[in-house]
């Protein structure tokens, strides 16, 4: 089997686990519900308007969001570009490690996954309710650490409302891209050189 034919059935694996994760909790739980399902990791059912903990560009005051469907438009395009990368470093695998590969499609899941809800959850999903492209990004997964009430202004984006080391919520596909960036960031550094 050809290699870009691994890479799109494992892309197609990762971003059917994130959907169906946010179906269960979508169909489980209630907008806003939280389960403690350890002190150190809650379920809790967040619809994230925007993107990366929950920021947002402008808003639709009523008609509109101009901000949702400039970026729902980045996301596509963004896509876009990873698929060429990772054409790109097939077409050089000779040079390039595995990981390095492993790192793009984890990624390319992870934006996929969360352009399938901003394409179609606003159509499909009763909570929402908003039209294509302006679907919101189902969230999930809690990780309250620790309590860090001292933390420096210039970290303060690692602490959730609630005062705790990484209060932020996500989901499946938000843990791929995190991991591969993190994974390509200490361990395949030297290709990027």
């Amino acid at each position: 089997m050809k290699a870009g034919y691994k890479v799109a059935l494992w892309v197609l694996l990762l971003v059917v686990i994130d959907q169906v994760v946010k179906m269960l909790v979508h169909f489980n739980l209630e907008v806003g519900e939280r389960i403690e399902v350890f002190s150190w990791f809650n379920l809790c059912y967040v619809e994230n308007n925007g993107f990366a903990f929950g920021m947002q560009l402008g808003s639709a005051d009523g008609g509109i969001d101009w901000g949702k469907l400039v970026l729902s438009l980045f996301r596509i395009g963004m896509i876009g570009a990873i698929i060429y990368g990772i054409d790109y470093l097939l077409k050089r695998r000779s040079e390039v490690p595995t990981g390095v590969i492993v790192g793009a499609v984890l990624i390319l899941a992870g934006a996929i996954g969360n352009m399938v809800d901003s394409i179609f959850y606003g159509l499909l999903l009763d909570t929402q309710d908003s039209g294509l492209l302006m679907g919101k990004v189902i969230d999930m997964v809690h990780l309250p650490l620790f309590k860090w009430d001292s933390c420096p202004d210039f970290l303060r984006f690692l602490v959730g409302g609630d005062g705790y080391f990484f209060g932020a919520v996500f989901n499946v596909a938000d843990a791929y891209i995190s991991c591969a960036v993190v994974y390509l960031l200490i361990f395949q550094y030297r290709f990027f050189k």
